[in-house]
């Protein structure tokens, strides 16, 4: 009489019913392996003796199957754990993000005018400063032309002191003369040409008195005019003093 055969042990423990929840593709992975351990189990055994034999390799498949079992489960809570750490990243790092990208919006909302203002005061300072160069430049001519006129004018005003200092000389030497009784002597010098030369050009003298200053000093030795020594004296003197 055949002896009875042991139960056959179960594929799964009663725990994978209660499993949490992985991916799809590591659940149709797992389940296409129990399916294929199931199917195993079921082959017909020839005998009482060979098939306590025979339960040994199929039991080893089962518990290598359920070890698998077991670290897929475990890879797919972490795969799971990863993925939610994943997303709750992506979530806050989109929210960070989006921050950001508004706070650069409004950054250059607010530089828009700001830049607007820069370009208007650089245009109006580039003008200031081409109306200042401009009036450097008007000023630098009218200098030029003051200093050009000085010049000029100082040029006169020397020339003009230089014959006053050489017809102021030639009064005093004739006052000088005429007072000793030299006025012959004075007249052959050039002191007298110079006094002659001042006074036919000079305007501040008056005719009669130049007429008769000049006759003074174009007399000749021997010549009958000769006027008072006193009156060519007081005339020379107020020659000198005006």
């Amino acid at each position: 009489q055949a002896r009875e055969l042991p139960s056959r042990p179960p594929l799964l423990s009663s725990s994978t019913k209660h499993l949490p929840a992985v991916s799809p593709v590591v659940a149709m992975a797992v389940s296409r392996i129990v399916k294929i351990a199931m199917l195993a189990t079921m082959a017909p055994l020839s005998g009482a003796t060979s098939s306590l034999s025979a339960a040994n390799p199929i039991r080893k498949v089962v518990t290598m199957l359920q070890a698998m079992q077991s670290k897929v489960t475990e890879e797919g809570e972490k795969a799971e754990e990863l993925f939610q750490k994943f997303m709750c990243y992506c979530k806050n790092s989109g929210g960070d993000l989006s921050g950001s990208i508004q706070a650069a919006e409004m950054k250059v909302a607010e530089l828009g005018p700001a830049i607007e203002g820069a370009e208007e005061k650089k245009l109006k300072t580039e003008e200031e400063l081409k109306s200042d160069q401009d009036e450097r430049v008007a000023a630098n001519t009218a200098m030029a032309e003051a200093t050009a006129l000085r010049e000029t004018e100082k040029g006169v005003y020397d020339k003009y002191m230089a014959e006053s200092s050489t017809n102021l000389a030639a009064l005093n030497k004739a006052i000088t003369a005429v007072e000793k009784g030299m006025s012959a002597g004075f007249l052959q010098t050039r002191s007298a040409s110079v006094l002659k030369a001042f006074l036919s050009s000079s305007k501040d003298v008056m005719d009669t008195d130049r007429q008769e200053l000049l006759a003074f000093l174009s007399a000749k030795e021997g010549d009958e005019y000769a006027p008072q020594s006193g009156e060519i004296t007081g005339l020379l003197k107020t020659i000198k003093d005006e």
